[in-house]
């Protein structure tokens, strides 16, 4: 199923828009102003077929995020507003935009424009991403280049040939032998350890902890992943819960050590 990126900050306009997407077998992923939008399109880089973007959104405005996904995809990307300038237009298509909506428009034509700037797209020479971003990790895949928190850190060739693998393939586990076959090219089962070596290197040179990693995870008995968007809110929702436990444990634990006491003086 195609995913479209769909940012207004009117909900009513995004959700008439996702309603008619999801009639045609599209999958709508809405963001209501433009820090969101960016956020969003980050998360799902790969996944992302098409961006709507209103261009009088409050914080980031449309123009602005546009400029951002340029900076690491040529997404198809249509441009929602009230504003018909000629001016306006040809700024909008100058930094990066393929077509251009005025407000109030007919949800046909819309959609009639999304199909064919998908078709578009398909037609053209298959590109690659040159920048991926997953949370505190920027990796530009043809300059073999990784920053953690912004931050350059040195990977060998091998290093960074198995993240950008897990990066690229987020969401899904891969075997030792997966990643020998894939990452290390071998065509036969190869010395396991090897991946694990590589692994704990990696872990020792992009997590804050590498004993309990947050970017490369181990799935016990499987592999190693790295985690999507919705594996990663599935994880802190746990954390998050386990730690609301602890604390309404302990709390517990000193009313009753405090009851324990006040009988004692009693």
């Amino acid at each position: 199923m195609r995913k479209i990126l769909v940012a207004d900050d009117e909900k009513s306009i995004t959700d008439i828009i996702a309603y008619n997407l999801s009639k045609e077998n599209y999958k709508a992923i809405c963001a209501y102003n433009g820090e969101e939008a960016w956020e969003l399109f980050k998360t799902y880089t790969f996944d992302i077929d098409l961006v709507i973007l209103d261009v009088m959104m409050s914080g980031l405005n449309g123009f602005e995020v546009c400029k951002k996904i340029r900076t690491i995809s040529k997404v198809p990307v249509i441009f929602l507003t009230a504003r018909a300038e000629e001016e306006d237009k040809v700024n909008g298509l100058e930094i990066g935009g393929d077509d251009y909506v005025t407000k109030p428009f007919g949800i046909r034509e819309l959609m009639a424009r999304i199909r064919l700037r998908l078709k578009e797209a398909k037609r053209r020479k298959p590109y690659q991403q040159n920048v991926a971003v997953c949370g505190r990790v920027k990796i530009n895949f043809t300059r073999y280049e990784i920053f953690i928190d912004n931050e350059p850190v040195h990977l060998t060739p091998k290093e960074f040939d198995l993240i950008k693998f897990l990066i690229i393939n987020r969401g899904k586990v891969f075997s030792r032998d997966d990643l020998l076959k894939t990452v290390w090219e071998y065509e036969y089962s190869g010395d396991a350890r090897t991946v694990d070596v590589t692994v704990r290197r990696l872990r020792a040179k992009i997590e804050k902890n590498p004993e309990e990693p947050e970017i490369v995870l181990t799935k016990r008995g499987i592999g190693y992943y790295v985690e999507d968007a919705q594996q990663k809110r599935r994880r802190t929702r746990i954390k998050t819960n386990i730690s609301s436990d602890k604390k309404e444990n302990q709390n517990a634990n000193n009313d009753l050590s405090n009851e324990k006491k006040e009988g004692v003086n009693d």
